[in-house]
């Protein structure tokens, strides 16, 4: 990710059908994004990716890793009009960036538990679930579950979630 990404990615981030699946749900600003850029570009281990689908800005992903183990958690979402099948291939070309290029031994991610789609997309790339947080977040109303997903590298299929 570039400066130049951040506006097409704060409105990605900000439409309401991928906003209501953040731990943090309200419309974002164009000043807090830039704040939230600078901090990330500047912590050692953040890795900011834009997924291009047939040479089109649509996707975006974050990894971090904590301290040097090879670990990460990951964090993603779509442009609400990018193509069908993008987020499955979005998830391959991450976990190969993670798992060939970070050369990670493992990569965590968390699930609000209502967020059906997302569970099914951990799912058919290979994560196994490691656990559910009961009304681990509160979105100001309501309570809910978080489901925990750990992928480990030599459980990783280059192929996983393919159609």
């Amino acid at each position: 990710m570039q400066e130049d990404d951040l506006e097409a990615v704060l409105a990605w981030r900000n439409h309401p059908e991928v906003r209501r699946y953040m731990y943090t749900r309200h419309e974002i600003g164009l000043e807090e994004h830039c704040r939230w850029f600078a901090h990330a570009v500047a912590q050692p281990g953040k890795h900011l990716l834009i997924f291009e689908a047939d040479g089109r800005p649509c996707g975006f992903a974050n990894l971090t890793q904590h301290g040097t183990d090879p670990i990460a958690d990951w964090g993603f979402y779509l442009a609400p009009d990018a193509p069908r099948g993008a987020g499955q291939r979005l998830g391959r070309a991450v976990l190969a960036y993670a798992f060939d290029t970070l050369v990670l031994h493992k990569l965590c991610g968390e699930v609000l538990a209502h967020n059906e789609r997302s569970l099914r997309f951990h799912r058919r790339l290979g994560f196994e679930e490691e656990g559910r947080l009961r009304d681990q977040h509160y979105d100001g109303e309501h309570f809910y579950a978080v489901v925990c997903f750990g992928l480990l590298r030599h459980e990783w299929q280059p192929t996983a979630g393919e159609p």
